[in-house]
């Protein structure tokens, strides 16, 4: 862990397979010292057919399995309220955390929902009801990786998706609206979704609505396998204003097949309106030919007429009265497939939100706050705690003499306030400026300087920049772990995944020799 000569620095191959994607290094950067990195180099099983389907997320989990209570509170913080990321249901109350599992080597996050022991008195049909669920897996699907059964406990366990709900997308975002494009690829992937369950002898979704349409963390679009569940042993299945509800489900309480497909089309609707509208109100204005009354006006016009045609077509012979006269699963997938018309366009592009980046792998050992925020890639975080960590890693770094408090030096040290002020107020290419001045001179060298305009590089998207500031803070502070961390971070921007692990076990293991009495934080 010395500094000497940089194995990044000996290995060009490595960086300019990927500098025509990162534009050069700054050409601010204080390269007078030569530094380098050295590096070190439960559970069934799943069907044929839903081992044919694992793609994205579904196929990093393990399969399903049953996990403890004691799991499931370390992952929540004992299921604390500000894990909480939904709340429903007079008729069903239940409730979903967000956890992070523990003793996963990837920390990996997850979706846990808790229901109380009156709704499923009987811990044997509780499991195997999960477990019918969780021998489902499709890149559809949010996936049921586990439940947990523990006295008065019932916990189901999912894949996280860590975006918001196609309802909030629709319905509660200020000047925000979805694509066209986008509507119809969420209309073919829950379609998708619905019809591969039902070849797998899952046909029944209880409570299909928007809300239950998720996006993971490449803005792809994810049915939830909760709905696959019944909300309670007494098969109470809508926990939505009755309106919504199957004209069926209203005579007799009961849910099937083809009550699903009369709420996938409500779900149409929504993505045609921008609004909830009640089916037999829509209905009224599609017999009216008031269609375009009915399309949402914030796509201002931008969509095909003849493709919103189909698609309302569909959605009239979905909310059919008699569940005979509405189509299949399958005839909603060869209805909606041909309309697809940006199929190269990621989901995230269309959606506006940040490309998904993989962090490198946590390390075995517990991580602090920092290493945590590094391992997750979590800028925000990370430049949280260098805004309160301040300078009190640069102790000892530098001595100067009374001789060299120059106007140059004062210059230099305003230089440094002004970049600081920047930071803290996310100013970051003001904040790289203030602070190549305070480099440049040369006089005094920071660690934390440094390991800040890294940041800043980061955030910029200059991940080769930034990978020479984090080399250049170890060069001034060898055993400084967040040199380290921000290495990591800056190596798995440049999809250089095995040195950022690498990296983040070099950190970890500094901050445990400090822990042990040594230097490093």
């Amino acid at each position: 862990m010395g500094c000497c000569e940089s194995t990044f620095l000996r290995r060009p191959d490595s960086l300019h397979k990927t500098n025509h994607h990162h534009h050069l290094y700054n050409n601010n950067t204080n390269t007078n010292t030569n530094c380098v990195t050295q590096t070190n180099n439960g559970p069934s099983s799943l069907s044929n057919a839903g081992k044919d389907s694992l793609v994205g997320g579904a196929a990093g989990f393990p399969d399903f399995s049953e996990f403890s209570l004691a799991e499931l509170k370390a992952a929540t913080n004992n299921f604390s309220s500000d894990f909480i990321v939904s709340e429903c249901g007079e008729k069903a109350p239940n409730v979903v955390y967000k956890g992070r599992l523990q003793n996963d080597n990837n920390r990996r996050w997850i979706a846990i929902k808790k229901f109380t022991r009156l709704a499923w008195p009987d811990p044997k049909q509780f499991a195997d009801e999960a477990r019918g669920v969780g021998n489902l897996r499709h890149k559809r699907v949010a996936n049921l990786i586990g439940y947990c059964c523990d006295g008065d406990e019932r916990l189901l366990v999912a894949e996280y998706m860590p975006n918001d709900t196609l309802a909030k997308h629709l319905f509660h975002w200020e000047n925000q609206t979805i694509e066209w494009a986008m509507r119809l690829r969420v209309a073919l992937y829950i379609a998708e979704a619905l019809d591969y369950c039902s070849s797998e002898g899952r046909p029944l979704y209880h409570d299909l609505n928007a809300y239950r349409v998720l996006f993971d963390e490449n803005g792809d679009p994810r049915l939830s396998c909760f709905g696959l569940m019944k909300n309670s042993r007494d098969g109470k299945s809508y926990s939505t204003n009755l309106a919504y509800t199957p004209p069926e489900y209203l005579r007799n309480g009961r849910v099937t097949p083809e009550s699903v497909i009369f709420s996938f089309g409500t779900v149409l609707l929504d993505l045609l309106s921008g609004k909830h509208i009640p089916p037999s109100h829509a209905l009224d204005m599609i017999r009216g030919k008031n269609i375009l009354l009915l399309m949402d006006s914030h796509l201002e016009g931008h969509f095909s007429s003849e493709e919103a045609t189909v698609v309302f077509d569909l959605a009239s012979q979905c909310l059919q009265y008699e569940p005979r006269e509405r189509p299949n699963t399958k005839d909603l997938v060869t209805t909606l497939a041909p309309l697809q018309n940006k199929p190269d366009v990621p989901s995230y592009v269309m959606l506006g939100i940040p490309k998904h980046e993989e962090g490198p792998p946590t390390p075995q050992q517990p991580l602090s706050p920092m290493g945590d925020a590094c391992s997750r890639m979590d800028l925000t975080a990370i430049h949280q705690i260098l805004v309160m960590t301040h300078y009190k890693d640069d102790e000892g770094t530098n001595e100067l003499s009374f001789q060299e408090w120059t106007q140059q030096m004062r210059d230099m040290l305003e230089a440094r306030k002004r970049g600081d002020v920047a930071f803290r107020d996310k100013e970051f290419k003001t904040a790289i400026d203030c602070y190549s001045q305070f480099i440049d001179v040369g006089t005094m060298v920071s660690p934390t300087v440094y390991a800040r305009r890294s940041l800043c590089y980061l955030l910029c998207d200059q991940p080769d920049a930034a990978l020479r500031d984090a080399m250049q803070a170890q060069c001034v502070y060898p055993d400084w772990s967040t040199a380290f961390y921000m290495q990591a971070v800056a190596l798995a921007k440049l999809e250089m995944q095995k040195d950022a692990a690498d990296m983040l076990n070099e950190a970890a293991a500094l901050e445990e020799k400090r822990q042990r009495g040594g230097r490093g934080s």
